[in-house]
């Protein structure tokens, strides 16, 4: 369908869609790999742009690795964002700051696309383009941490966290419990409001006091679970663009 596109059209379809959004990033990011746009992708698509548009505040979504779900919650989502407000200040998580700091790259090589530039009038400050943070001429950012950085100082419109514990760490108590303690005390203060800020949490299960059994006994989140083997039939309930 989107062979049969102008131009003119494709650009609007990326500006109004997260889901063709982020298949473009695929296609930048891995020139040699064709994606196979699964149904997956566009629900996590569609509940990212209910967060965007406030109508989820606390989205967690859990999934096996290995189903892009860093291409999604990690660099397109953010790009999109601020694409369309260059204002938004953005703290995006992982579990190691090497990590973090890759996809961050990933993110600001989607920003600074000549593609990108011609859809978005967002522009990255000319001095201010450092990978664990990059700035908009309008003050917004993106700001890239790991599980138990410092964060004094630093506010936050939304917050993506995306694995926040290694898979090894899991069975340690002591580092569920630092992950939970920080997100609790440090990641969740960063709010700059905290009924209208949004939170999205994506990320592999990995024990039953992780973090996403932790956060869920505080307050409401809607919850988007992939099993690796659906043992049951699923439907999802989503709104896009297309209806």
């Amino acid at each position: 369908m989107i062979e049969n596109l102008t131009r003119a059209e494709y650009e609007t379809l990326l500006r109004q869609d997260l889901g063709t959004f982020a298949a473009r990033c695929f296609q930048d990011l891995n020139p040699q790999t064709e994606l196979a746009m699964n149904w997956h992708l566009e629900v996590i698509a569609a509940k990212l742009t209910a967060v965007r548009e406030g109508k989820i505040r606390r989205l967690i979504i859990n999934l096996p690795p290995r189903h892009l779900k860093s291409l999604m919650a990690s660099i397109a989502f953010p790009a999109w964002c601020l694409g369309h407000d260059s204002s938004a200040q953005i703290l995006s998580v992982s579990y190691a700051q090497d990590l973090a700091d890759k996809l961050a790259r990933d993110c600001r090589s989607i920003m600074t696309s000549p593609w990108y530039r011609q859809i978005f009038p967002t522009r990255l400050a000319p001095h201010r383009q450092a990978v664990q943070e990059f700035i908009t001429t309008r003050q917004g950012y993106r700001l890239a941490t790991s599980t138990g950085g410092v964060l004094t100082g630093r506010g936050a419109d939304l917050i993506l966290i995306d694995d926040p514990l290694k898979p090894e760490e899991a069975l340690s108590e002591a580092r569920r419990d630092a992950t939970n303690d920080w997100y609790a005390n440090t990641l969740y203060s960063r709010l700059n409001d905290k009924r209208r800020g949004g939170i999205v949490i994506i990320m592999q299960r990995l024990h039953e006091d992780d973090l996403v059994g932790h956060v869920l006994g505080q307050e409401p989140w809607e919850v988007v679970c992939f099993p690796a083997i659906a043992e049951a039939e699923e439907v999802h309930e989503i709104e896009t663009i297309w209806g």
